[in-house]
């Protein structure tokens, strides 16, 4: 068979071959058929973590909404670096979606070196919650109160050390906020995520922890972990007796913790755009609301563009204070 010069028969089938493609092509690019096979969803951090329990809470609702499974996939290491670094290099077709927390943000301020560029590499799809960092205590720790605290920090410069989830976490930042505000100094402790921090810290390993809510609510309201402040200027829903920084005394003291997806940049919008519409859907949810709330957290939603602006924004925020307080991690 010549198949420079086809037969009659075969040129009408390749035609037809093609003009049936076409549709399927469009419907790629507007996103029509998205998704059509289950969804990687990464979590940078590991299991038990705050960022991995918002995002279980979300996912079977994700899943339902979608149409398909959606997966998550913990990639703990490096304060969300290692599985950032995935989605980033992702193809941008919806199919691997980054849920992160807000140290997408800080890390460019505090790393020399990353793989990828915040700002750039990523699209913004969508905030789902918001929550204060708790700063909870070992049981047997003297200081009953931030001014307690502060206090036996100054009385033994460098004695004491803090707990995060790791360099460049929301925690992180806290801690170091901390310190910048009260003059004291005190070792931070990076951990890979909330779980294993959480569990140094009742055993006395670590006396002290910056860490999102929902990784430590069971172990406070069971009496394992004290709490002694929250890092946001509003007080939790999930803690209403544990005071703010400011109301503490620590002035200008202010951490909010967010979690939110993103996908690799040039996905397509109308993509984007579904999966906002799922996530605006979800956090409105009584149910998801609930739960969320139980956690120490509010669901948050709205557009793209919302929480892009809120990326830039941090981005020129955590900049400042880590240079400030002279943060870097090589």
């Amino acid at each position: 068979m010549n198949l420079l010069f086809p037969a009659p028969w075969l040129r009408a089938a390749l035609l037809a071959a093609a003009t049936l493609a076409l549709p399927f092509a469009a419907q790629a690019q507007n996103g029509t058929d998205y998704p059509n096979r289950p969804i990687r969803l990464v979590v940078p951090y590991p299991p038990g973590g705050g960022t991995d329990v918002i995002a279980r809470i979300v996912q079977e609702r994700f899943s339902s909404l979608l149409g398909q499974q959606v997966l998550i996939d913990n990639r703990g290491g490096a304060a969300g670096s290692i599985g950032t670094e995935i989605v980033a290099k992702a193809p941008p077709d919806g199919y691997t979606v980054l849920f992160t927390l807000s140290s997408h943000t800080i890390n460019p301020a505090i790393y020399t070196k990353l793989s990828f560029d915040t700002a750039k590499d990523f699209a913004p799809v969508g905030l789902v919650a918001s929550l204060p960092q708790i700063l909870v205590a070992n049981t047997q720790f003297a200081p009953n109160t931030v001014a307690e605290l502060v206090a036996l920090a100054k009385a033994k410069p460098g004695s004491l050390s803090f707990a995060s989830v790791g360099n460049g976490s929301p925690g992180h930042l806290a801690g170091e906020l901390l310190k910048l505000r009260t003059g004291t100094q005190m070792t931070h402790i990076p951990y890979r995520g909330g779980g294993p921090a959480v569990t140094d810290v009742m055993g006395g390993q670590v006396p002290l922890l910056w860490v999102s809510i929902p990784a430590a609510a069971q172990f406070v309201k069971a009496g394992k972990l004290k709490a002694l402040a929250v890092s946001t200027t509003k007080r939790s829903a999930a803690f209403p007796d544990v005071p703010t920084m400011q109301e503490a005394g620590i002035a200008d003291f202010d951490v909010d913790s967010w979690y939110a997806v993103f996908v690799p940049a040039k996905t397509p919008q109308p993509t984007i755009d579904k999966l906002n519409r799922v996530i605006n859907t979800v956090v409105k949810e009584p149910e998801i609301r609930d739960k969320l709330l139980a956690q120490g957290s509010e669901g948050v939603g709205g557009t793209p563009e919302q929480l892009g602006k809120v990326v830039t924004t941090e981005l020129v925020r955590w900049q400042k204070l880590a240079k400030e307080a002279s943060i870097k991690v090589d």
